[in-house]
């Protein structure tokens, strides 16, 4: 039997999986976690309670909803695929989750993207016996703190065994004689580390947090994100696939094509009065008051990101 492999052949890395337990916390980890901000301690102690709902998609593919950013789940020929890893703290419930699908072992873990709450749980999954493959841009995001201005939030680098070892750019593909996927990166948009996972055969697109379904986006401008960036993002991901592809996105319910085009109206639209607005020479103060983003925000205000925050994100990039 044939593990997934890349188009050059490369074999991956199938160490022997051991089973998890919930004593994952240890003395070490507890004194790493009181040196991250605030909202990742807070993060970790909702995640310690969080509900892990499956979705069963198209060919194999499930995603975990509840932990962090949305976990897809590839039921592979000789082990799990996972894209994301969730939030550290909610390893019990993800487990669990996963071993309903089947027993067989995580063998290969992508990240889309740097961001912690996509992360975070990734030394548990590469100690279990995965492989982690990511952008070249997020081991080295991942490899040195890292400070977002937004939240004035400075976090450190990850622990050796958190870090991916199997880098790309710009592309790459693995296969085997089920399931094809095509990992992209974007230019920089949400961040300048994010890459899409394209499931060819079931037809689903994971973004990654170049959508946010239903929510206004959080761009990090501190790490090569910009407004532009994810108009740009949209529009290839509405050109991925076909009408019916299905689309997990970073956060949020998974959606399809036309809910992508609901959002690349609300980025476009908002964009436009914001930067007509400053070229006017509105401060920020001024455009917010104007309230840009009026007509959007009964169906996109249910994130974190509200109004006034989105406004500020879309000033500072144009």
């Amino acid at each position: 039997m044939n593990t997934l492999r890349t188009v050059s052949r490369r074999r991956f890395l199938t160490a022997t999986a051991v089973t998890a337990t919930a004593a994952y916390i240890t003395p070490r980890s507890l004194f790493a976690q009181t040196q991250q901000p605030e909202m990742v301690i807070k993060g970790r102690e909702t995640a310690v309670k969080a509900k892990i709902t499956t979705q069963k998609l198209r060919g194999d593919v499930s995603v975990l909803l509840g932990s962090g950013g949305n976990i897809a789940v590839l039921a592979a020929k000789e082990g799990k695929l996972l894209v994301d890893a969730g939030i550290s703290t909610s390893r019990p419930q993800i487990t669990e989750a996963l071993a309903a699908i089947n027993a067989d072992p995580i063998r290969i873990l992508i990240n889309t993207h740097w961001h912690w709450d996509h992360t975070d749980g990734n030394e548990w999954v590469h100690s279990v016996g995965a492989t982690i493959w990511a952008h070249e841009n997020t081991r080295y995001r991942m490899s040195s703190p890292q400070h977002i201005d937004l939240f004035n939030a400075t976090f450190p680098a990850a622990p050796v065994g958190a870090l991916p070892t199997i880098l790309f750019n710009p592309s790459r593909t693995i296969s085997d004689s089920i399931s094809t996927l095509e990992l992209s990166h974007y230019d920089p948009a949400h961040t300048d580390t994010d890459i899409s996972v394209h499931f060819l055969e079931a037809d689903i697109l994971h973004t990654g947090d170049t959508w946010f379904n239903g929510a206004y986006p959080f761009i990090d401008y501190s790490t090569g994100g910009n407004i532009d960036g994810m108009i740009a993002a949209t529009k290839r991901n509405l050109a991925t696939g076909t009408n019916s592809t299905t689309v997990i996105p970073g956060h949020g319910p998974v959606g399809n094509k036309q809910q992508l085009s609901d959002t690349l109206d609300m980025l476009s639209a908002i964009r436009d009065k914001v930067a007509d607005l400053k070229k006017q020479g509105k401060s920020i103060d001024e455009v917010i008051a104007a309230k840009p983003t009026a007509q959007f925000d009964g169906k996109f205000s249910k994130g974190f990101v509200t109004p006034e925050m989105f406004t500020r994100l879309v000033y500072q990039g144009v």
